[in-house]
């Protein structure tokens, strides 16, 4: 990268002028204001205490010896302010790095750095007998881009679903279901239907566990006890229909969303793990409390958590170490990925604290990364009152608005339903995506599907003008071609260098997505390169077979369009050729 040869041009510089000796960090950033170059450092004000100089005339020597083996990728350094050194690419690098896009096409951005690392990442988690609701789906956003962007940077990468097939609310759902006793009204009904049925007796079960008018409460959990023995055949057998019923459900959403996950976990595979891994440890890390077993976090600044309940039953946290081991005996991975939501924050400190003990090789490669909540203007949902909003609907709502907006005339009925849904999944997507992991994300329907500014249909809306004009020039007969010396117009040349000056940049985008787990890097830099690229569209017309300029305008557009696309397969977005 480019990056590479300015830190090696300033670090001879600074082993020229012998102040080398600290190995200082060289800090390359890109100026925001892009008049005043491409990349900037504030080294010599970093160094310049140490050295006991100005900051501005150490600048000046720094300068002064970069220019004496100036590398042909510069065209210019000049020193600003107090001492910042600010660097100008050569035209010469643009068209290289155009051409290169052109070249290697949907391989521009990716890098080896992370080459030989194993990494599971472990996201979007709904339990079955439950709705799959919009809070859903942030982990399964954040979760498959940051899984696309470390195979980007070369890891390979394994995609892992946790579900809760066993627990209390599973009792509540299958009470629910043996009170109504209507399961067989329901055993030939559409998956929809079917998904609807759970959902209402999920409610019906959460209601009177919360509210018991008698000994309902006691008998859900006597039914829990049943469930986790398999003591009882009709039980079991709504349980495995139930359990069925729901993962076809998710494969569903799955499928609209782009998710495909290469191993699915169960609670009902980890339980027992996770009892013997308890019981091993008590006394080491584990205690008894009142009959069941705890790991008291207080010792460590944490809180208390119960492992395995007074009835001997195994909790979430016995079976996440249980979790812990199924998946490094089935992986053996390097690192472990959770994304989970930032309530869960205290939890896991409690999780990786018991984890070190039991397990230490596992919690060092062990790194959570928390979402936000996602809610619409009528608040959050909570999955246990059963006022949830379906991601379906919202999936649904959101296509429906999109077909309202489609403007396109060349497209029939069927092309148009299956670009809605690109652009719906699109919009929610990057609604998520562009927020720093953590943040709670809002989703607006107006700003969110926009076809101007911050929005996942702009970028898409973008592609796809792009494509017209690459369509419309291959009609034409008019070549993409990378020649500086076809551009005259001062200011068509102003427009195209911006987007030039942010081309190139995409590689590195993609490396700090990688390093620091942030798919929303991504997201920010696809809008300001859309936003120059459609200044650049507003500037003149591109295809004209008169215009000597015209194929450098393609040959950009193109290579907008590849850089485009790279960036939106990052974040598991669909890039519609027309809309």
């Amino acid at each position: 990268m480019i990056r590479n040869i300015l830190e090696n041009s300033i670090k001879t510089a600074l082993w020229e002028l012998k102040i080398d000796k600290s190995n200082p960090v060289i800090n390359l950033e890109h100026p925001e204001d892009l008049s005043h170059g491409d990349y900037s450092t504030n080294i010599a004000m970093v160094l310049a205490k140490q050295v006991a100089q100005n900051p501005r005339e150490l600048a000046e020597k720094i300068v002064a010896e970069i220019k004496e083996r100036l590398p042909k990728e510069i065209s210019k350094i000049e020193v600003a302010g107090p001492g910042f050194i600010n660097f100008y690419l050569s035209p010469e690098f643009f068209v290289l790095q155009n051409k290169e896009i052109l070249k290697v096409g949907k391989k521009f951005g990716l890098n080896k750095n992370l080459k030989g690392e194993r990494t599971i990442i472990e996201y979007t988690d709904p339990n079955p007998f439950k709705e799959f609701h919009i809070g859903h789906l942030v982990p399964n956003s954040i979760g498959e881009s940051v899984a696309t962007i470390l195979e980007a940077n070369g890891a390979k990468v394994m995609r892992a679903c946790y579900q809760g097939d066993l627990g209390l609310h599973i009792a509540k759902n299958i009470w629910a279901i043996l009170k109504d006793n209507s399961i067989k009204d329901f055993q030939k009904k559409t998956l929809n239907e079917k998904v609807n049925y759970l959902g209402k007796m999920y409610a019906k079960g959460a209601e009177v566990y919360e509210n018991p008018q008698g000994n309902e409460k006691k008998e859900i959990e006597e039914l829990n006890k049943k469930i986790y023995e398999k003591s009882e055949k009709e039980i079991n057998k709504i349980y495995e229909w139930g359990r069925k019923v729901s993962l076809e459900y998710f494969d569903s959403i799955y499928k609209v969303l782009g998710t495909k996950f290469d191993r699915l976990f169960f609670e009902s595979e980890t339980q027992e793990l996770g009892r013997q891994i308890v019981e091993k440890n008590i006394g080491k890390v584990f205690e008894k409390s009142n009959g069941a077993i705890i790991f008291k976090g207080e010792n460590y600044g944490l809180h208390t958590r119960v492992f395995i309940n007074s009835e001997g039953i195994p909790t979430y946290e016995a079976k996440d170490l249980g979790l812990a081991k199924k998946k490094y005996d089935f992986y053996h991975y390097d690192k472990s990925l959770i994304v989970t939501g930032n309530e869960q924050k205290e939890y896991t400190k409690v999780m990786l604290k018991a984890m070190s003990f039991v397990f230490p090789e596992f919690a060092e490669k062990t790194k959570v990364i928390t979402n936000g909540f996602l809610s619409l203007s009528s608040g959050k949902m909570s999955s246990r009152t059963g006022k949830v909003v379906p991601a379906t609907s919202l999936i649904t709502d959101t296509e429906n608005r999109v077909i309202e907006k489609m403007t396109a005339r060349d497209i029939n009925e069927k092309e148009k339903k299956e670009i809605a849904q690109k652009i719906a999944v699109g919009a929610l997507k990057y609604s998520i995506l562009k927020q720093v992991n953590g943040k709670d994300i809002v989703f607006d329907f107006d700003k969110s599907l926009s076809f101007e500014g911050d929005s996942g249909p702009y970028l898409q809306y973008s592609y796809a003008r792009a494509k017209s004009i690459l369509r419309k020039a291959k009609e034409e007969r008019v070549k993409s071609r990378f020649d500086p010396s076809q551009i005259k117009s001062q200011f068509d040349w102003a427009s195209i260098n911006i987007l030039e000056k942010l081309l190139y940049r995409f590689p590195e985008i993609v490396e700090r997505a990688g390093n620091e787990y942030s798919p929303h890097y991504i997201a920010t830099y696809l809008i300001e390169l859309a936003s120059s690229f459609n200044s650049f569209y507003a500037t003149g017309k591109i295809v004209d077979k008169k215009d000597a300029e015209s194929s450098y305008k393609v040959a950009l557009t193109e290579a907008f369009s590849i850089v485009l696309k790279n960036g939106l397969n990052l974040l598991g977005i669909q890039a519609p050729e027309k809309m």
